[in-house]
C-alpha cells in the first residue's frame, strides 16, 4: 500500500465523519439553508487563498522540477475552485474579498501556512492532499446518490468531477515521492482531516448563532 493511500485510510474515520455532517448531508440533498451555506462559501474563500499560497511555498521548496511543476499546476486548480466561489457569490451577494476568519478558518490557515514556511515539501503535501482527498471523496459519495437537481448540484458536480479526482491524484502523487512515514507526516495528516471536520462543523454552527 502507498503511503499516501495508508494515510487516508488511516483517517477514514474522519472522513466519515466529514460525510454524515448535518452540512455535507444538507447540500447532498439541497435541504442546507442558503445562509449557511453563503458563510461556507466566504470561509472558503479565505482559506483556498492560504492554500494556494501553501502550494507556492511547497513548490519553490520542491527538490526537483517535476516537483515544482506539479505544484504549480495544483495552485491552477484552486484558483479554478476560486471561480466556482466567486459565481456562487456574485449569485447569492457573498462578499469573498472582506472576509472575517472564523476561528476554525484562521486555525486551518495558519496551520497550513506555518508547516508549508517550516517544513520541506514532503510534510508540506501531507498537509495540503487531506483537502483534496476528502473533497473529492465527498464529491464522488454524494453525485452516486442521484440527488434530485437542487441548489448545489454545481457543488457536488463540481467535486465529483475526474478533474478534482486527477488534482487529488497528483497530489497523493507528490507525498509518495517525497514524504517519509514518520510521527510527523502522520500528525500532521490527521491534523488536516480534523480541521476540515472542525471547518463543516463551524459553518454549520455559525448562522444558528447568529438567528
Amino acid at each position: 500500500m502507498s503511503l499516501s493511500n495508508d494515510l487516508w485510510q488511516a483517517n477514514h474515520d474522519l472522513a466519515q465523519a466529514c460525510l454524515h455532517h448535518p452540512f455535507v448531508q444538507g447540500l447532498a440533498d439541497g435541504s442546507l439553508s442558503r445562509d449557511r451555506f453563503a458563510y461556507y462559501i466566504g470561509q472558503d474563500a479565505f482559506f483556498l487563498q492560504a492554500f494556494a499560497r501553501a502550494y507556492t511555498i511547497a513548490g519553490v521548496k520542491s527538490p526537483d522540477w517535476e516537483g515544482f511543476g506539479t505544484l504549480h499546476a495544483l495552485t491552477d486548480g484552486v484558483l479554478e475552485e476560486l471561480k466556482l466561489h466567486a459565481k456562487y457569490a456574485l449569485q447569492w451577494g457573498v462578499d469573498i474579498i472582506n472576509v472575517e476568519p472564523a476561528a476554525a478558518t484562521r486555525r486551518y490557515t495558519d496551520f497550513v501556512l506555518a508547516t508549508a514556511w517550516a517544513y520541506d515539501t514532503g510534510v508540506t503535501v501531507a498537509a495540503l492532499s487531506p483537502c483534496m482527498r476528502l473533497y473529492a471523496y465527498l464529491g464522488q459519495q454524494l453525485a452516486q446518490q442521484n440527488p434530485p437537481e437542487h441548489q448545489y448540484m454545481d457543488w457536488i458536480r463540481t467535486y465529483g468531477s475526474q478533474d478534482i479526482e486527477n488534482l487529488a491524484q497528483q497530489l497523493e502523487q507528490l507525498i509518495d515521492a517525497y514524504t517519509s512515514d514518520t510521527p510527523l507526516v502522520r500528525k500532521t495528516y490527521r491534523y488536516a482531516m480534523e480541521c476540515e471536520r472542525d471547518f463543516f462543523q463551524a459553518a454549520f454552527e455559525r448562522v444558528v448563532q447568529d438567528t
